[in-house]
């Protein structure tokens, strides 16, 4: 009979022991699939005599996760302790320089260090998989590595950020501030410790970055993401975008043009039928467009105990049952360097403005938008009691460039009185 398969776990926050979990209520069904049993050794974590809903002391205890990983009586270290640097990357590259296979959820330490893990991982052979870093329980990674590996993607997107879209939605279900809803969902825990990786965007450019490298065969460039939050949003953008047949969502979208790789995380308005419009709560979507199958929706809860400790799992038992596929799907001396495009694809958008109510203010700035040759696809101007008059423009299709030139002209036309705000329209292919 072949040895167990020796695992040891860094970090038994509620993933880490969520994978614990299944581990031992799944143990027959992880040995009738891989045809090996599964031994837990050892764990780590910065509290010992902690809380957990799952035993742990019939497991060997190290205080370093570092010492951990060097350990000579496993075979794959599963790291959960998060962040970009530190302990999380001093452990995960003592697991590779001592030839054990990893299993990460760490999305911000991948797009940070993705390239140079995957370069020490494949030239000790040993696996490095990461699941769970990217929308918790869809299968996104294992669908563009494996499913999709030899059909063209010519774009990925999706709402990575579960928190977001639960803002998002609840300020339009409630009609309250995102100040209001944002307390809310502090409240509930649905934030980060620091929010602003959340609202901020830069959860969502950590999970696009990874994405991108997997759907084009480039090196991890997570500087190259242009990244936008949502706390500009307010919630007559919201009610303005529901008037017109959309929602706002904020998106990331990764795209290979003639000007290079384009990396953008931003909220923008979408049908409000399509599938990405009716997305509610804190489920994510990642739609992957491909030449020859289409467009894949895959969607699913991004976030939790459960998910992502699923995700985990089945990277641990990918390893046992032999699989070989590449860090980023491709042998790392082969990922490319994309050129990163500096502005995006055309596209319509929306506009709001704030306007003197007083002859010849619109004129002024339908000379501005003209001037950029930006044409007028829709405009609306609500009813107001004050001096100031809310104004809606669509636009027809055009570039972000022209789009910036323009929102740095307005506040020069003298009848603008509160910085406009612009939301890229995404045009979906489904």
């Amino acid at each position: 009979m072949l040895s167990p398969i020796r695992i040891g776990i860094a970090g038994l926050g509620t993933v880490g022991v969520g994978v614990i979990k299944i581990l031992r209520d799944y143990s027959n069904s992880i040995e009738i699939k891989t045809g090996r049993t599964i031994k837990i050794v050892v764990v780590s974590a910065k509290s010992r005599e902690k809380n957990r809903d799952q035993p742990i002391d019939s497991y060997h205890w190290e205080s370093d996760p570092v010492n951990l990983a060097l350990r000579d009586d496993i075979d794959i270290y599963v790291e959960l302790i998060g962040g970009e640097d530190g302990v999380a990357k001093e452990s995960i590259e003592a697991a590779i320089s001592n030839g054990v296979h990893v299993v990460t959820a760490n999305k911000a330490l991948l797009a940070m260090h993705g390239n140079k893990l995957a370069e020490a991982s494949e030239e000790r052979e040993v696996l490095l998989k990461f699941e769970a870093a990217v929308a918790g329980g869809i299968p996104v990674i294992k669908v563009l590595n494996e499913a999709l590996s030899i059909n063209k993607v010519t774009r990925v997107m999706g709402v990575m950020n579960g928190s977001c879209n639960y803002i998002l939605t609840r300020m339009e279900e409630s009609e309250l501030s995102y100040e209001s809803i944002f307390k809310e969902a502090d409240d509930l825990g649905f934030l980060e410790a620091d929010p602003t990786l959340d609202v901020g965007g830069i959860d969502s450019a950590h999970k696009l970055a990874i994405l991108s490298s997997l759907a084009f065969g480039t090196n991890v460039n997570f500087s190259g993401v242009n990244v936008q939050g949502i706390e500009a949003i307010s919630i007559d953008d919201i009610k303005h975008a529901s008037d017109m047949g959309f929602r706002i969502k904020l998106l990331g979208v990764c795209e290979m043009t003639e000007a290079g790789l384009e990396q953008r995380v931003k909220p923008c308005l979408v049908p409000a039928g399509s599938p990405l419009g009716l997305l509610e709560g804190g489920t994510n979507m990642v739609v992957i467009e491909t030449e020859d199958s289409g467009s894949i929706i895959l969607q699913g809860p991004g976030a939790g105990r459960n998910p992502t400790a699923h995700a985990v799992v089945s990277d641990i038992i990918d390893i046992i049952n032999g699989s070989k596929i590449k860090t980023f799907g491709v042998p790392y001396k082969l990922l490319k360097n994309a050129l990163v495009s500096d502005f995006s694809v055309d596209a319509p958008y929306y506009i709001r403005l704030l306007l003197e109510d007083k002859p010849g203010a619109l004129a002024k700035v339908t000379a501005s938008l003209g001037k950029e040759s930006i044409s007028i696809n829709r405009m609306r101007q609500y009813d107001h009691e004050s001096s100031k008059a809310p104004v809606l423009i669509v636009t027809h299709s055009t570039s972000s460039e022209s789009v910036e030139k323009v929102l740095k002209e307005l506040p020069k036309t003298g009848v603008i009185t509160q910085e406009p705000v612009a939301l890229r329209i995404e045009e979906l292919n489904y």
